[in-house]
């Protein structure tokens, strides 16, 4: 399998909303991905796996800080490293415009995300109760500084 990254382009927006409706319980919709191309601030690439959309993560930059808002990775390819690929492309390119340390939120629950964040030297530095829902759920606030 060979995996490529660009950037996010209009014409993923379609797929990625269906990738988003089968990872998540509160998916972003065709408006959200659609709104990242109108503003500069935010960042945002597509993995391709044999020429087909497997997935997305981007950010949103502020004073040299990014949040990374989103990592999503199409059911048929998780497990298959496109999340490590996609998360080590963004950190690179983040870090290469100048942004100095990256922030998160995910689901206490997702031990096989936070073990991803880890690997990039993401660290727990906080919780936000109840910032989940369907179901409600704690996040982990983790950093990368």
């Amino acid at each position: 399998m060979q995996v490529e990254v660009r950037e996010l382009r209009e014409e993923d927006i379609g797929i990625l909303a269906e990738i988003e409706a089968e990872a998540f319980s509160m998916p972003w919709t065709e408006r959200d991905f659609r709104e990242l191309l109108e503003h500069s601030y935010c960042f945002y690439f597509v993995a391709t796996a044999d020429s087909r959309v497997a997935g997305c993560c981007g950010y949103t930059e502020s004073c040299r800080e990014a949040t990374i808002d989103n990592v999503v990775v199409a059911g048929e390819y998780r497990n298959q490293g496109i999340g490590q690929i996609l998360l080590g492309e963004v950190i690179a390119r983040g870090e290469a415009s100048g942004v100095e340390a990256f922030t998160l939120e995910v689901r206490v629950s997702n031990a096989p995300a936070i073990r991803l964040y880890e690997k990039f030297g993401f660290r727990s530095e906080g919780i936000r109760p109840g910032f989940y829902e369907k179901p409600r759920e704690d996040a982990m606030i983790m950093w990368r500084r």
